[in-house]
């Protein structure tokens, strides 16, 4: 039998947490929340601690390593007082409960668990070219079908879905076209995120892939 790469406990552990976000996130922001690329990393990475196939751990790996480390940065400094991006002020919002801030801590830690499955795992070098098809079928299943800013009153159901209206949440960006803007997303998303994500851990983790290569 091949020793398991993945401890046992972390299998169990986030697997356990998962069984409590999805139902949490499904009844209180309805399932086009899970479209976020973050969620879905989230899935992906359940996927790869339990197959342990290196293209699981990869893909989230190159998609949300770097702009979650952006989210970490802006959370710390955001707990010592120093607005930086102010994309986590949410965090320290009172009026939302102790326990939802606890479950979106998961940006926070992602991004490490993920470092670490493709330390244990190896890297797969496809994982640059899926990630980014995936990426932006999710750019344009948002545009298409999910609904822009702003969110109507009283509801929790998310709106500008993976920024494919702007960066932000209360209004559509009104500086360049609808489609340019989508045009300027598809290419910095690889450009700017991925790619430098996939020549530093192509650089510092071992080549992998399904076939053991």
């Amino acid at each position: 039998m091949t020793p398991q790469k993945i401890p046992l406990w972390l299998k169990l552990a986030f697997t356990a947490f998962m069984a409590v976000l999805v139902p949490v996130y499904w009844h209180a922001y309805g399932p086009s929340n899970f479209l976020y690329f973050c969620d879905v990393a989230l899935f992906m990475t359940l996927v790869a601690v339990w197959t342990e196939e290196p293209i699981w751990a990869a893909m989230p790996a190159v998609g949300i390593v770097v702009p979650q480390l952006v989210w970490c940065i802006d959370f710390i400094g955001m707990f010592f007082g120093v607005k930086l991006v102010g994309m986590t002020a949410y965090m320290f919002d009172p009026n939302i409960t102790l326990f939802a801030r606890g479950l979106s801590f998961f940006h926070f830690w992602l991004p490490f668990l993920l470092v670490y499955l493709v330390y244990r795992l190896g890297y797969d070098r496809r994982a640059l070219l899926y990630w980014s098809v995936l990426a932006w079928a999710l750019v344009l299943f948002c545009y298409f079908f999910t609904p822009p800013p702003p969110a109507p009153a009283g509801s929790s159901t998310p709106v500008n879905i993976n920024y494919v209206f702007g960066l932000g949440e209360v209004a559509k960006q009104t500086w360049m076209p609808e489609l340019a803007w989508l045009g300027l997303l598809l290419v910095a998303l690889p450009t700017l995120f991925y790619l430098p994500a996939h020549f530093a851990l192509k650089r510092f983790f071992p080549q992998r892939s399904q076939e053991g290569e």
